[in-house]
């Protein structure tokens, strides 16, 4: 049977997604889980493949990965329980005929999170000349491959005390979403205006803007037109969310707490 499951993981113990020798990749480690259940003993016969690679230090709420296997409801009963708490499935599908999750999807989701968002309202506004197909050129590594990409929905809004950049595209580019990130981040500060980031889109591409930092980025849906049977997660990963939750929050409070000594240094004894 071909499975597809959808998966979250965590990005920052990880260098990247895909598989690398001796280094520790989430492929790799979802790998080893089937081999170690039997699943499966070579992935390549398996036909293993995912919807596509994630930076070292982007985070993933929903990746999609597909395998044969003889023992499916073994895979679906026990993938959790062996795979390490910063990966979890969160549902899975007997994939149809002919497909593959990077090709079969019809588009993808990603959320860059900013910290200091500043001006939410002009980097939204900044965003919108992102829709349509453009040339990307200066906003990604694209290589030999063709630079137009077309991009569905982009918009920028608060959560919290976030801005969240969210934009959704048939495909992307390396880089192409951290690029973005980096020129909606100066927007928002007031370094830049919606009218820069057309005059990047229209012309021929003198440079490429600096990608932001990975952590921020979440590669958030992917849409392959099916649905998927949910699946509970493993008590191991609910405590690690836990866990990263309460940091989190334990460092947010440590930030607000230092911000006004860090604004104001103590100088009496200099």
């Amino acid at each position: 049977m071909n499975l597809a499951f959808r998966f979250s993981y965590f990005g920052d113990r990880f260098f990247g997604s895909q598989m690398q020798p001796d280094l520790r990749t989430v492929e790799g480690e979802f790998i080893a889980a089937c081999r170690h259940l039997g699943l499966f003993e070579d992935w390549r016969e398996a036909g293993f493949a995912t919807a596509g690679r994630t930076d070292r230090g982007v985070h993933a709420r929903c990746q999609v990965c597909s395998f044969r296997t003889d023992k499916p409801e073994l895979a679906i009963e026990a993938l959790n329980r062996v795979l390490p708490p910063d990966i979890w499935c969160t549902g899975w599908t007997e994939a149809p005929d002919g497909f593959h999750p990077r090709y079969s999807a019809v588009s993808r989701t990603y959320r860059y999170y900013f910290s200091a968002p500043g001006d939410v309202p002009a980097m939204h506004e900044a965003a919108q000349e992102f829709l349509g197909r453009h040339d990307f050129s200066a906003f990604a590594r694209a290589g030999d491959r063709n630079p137009e990409r077309r991009i569905l929905a982009s918009r920028v809004f608060r959560d919290g005390r976030f801005a969240v950049f969210e934009v959704t595209g048939e495909s992307f580019l390396w880089n192409m979403v951290r690029c973005m990130a980096t020129m909606l981040g100066e927007v928002g500060r007031g370094e830049a205006e919606a009218g820069d980031v057309a005059g990047l889109l229209a012309g021929p591409a003198e440079g490429r803007v600096a990608a932001a930092p990975p952590e921020g980025l979440i590669l958030w849906d992917i849409d392959h037109g099916i649905s998927f049977t949910p699946l509970p997660i493993d008590p191991k990963s609910s405590r690690h969310l836990s866990d990263r939750h309460r940091y989190h929050v334990l460092m947010a409070e440590v930030s607000a707490h230092l911000a006004p000594d860090i604004r104001q240094p103590d100088t009496s004894g200099i």
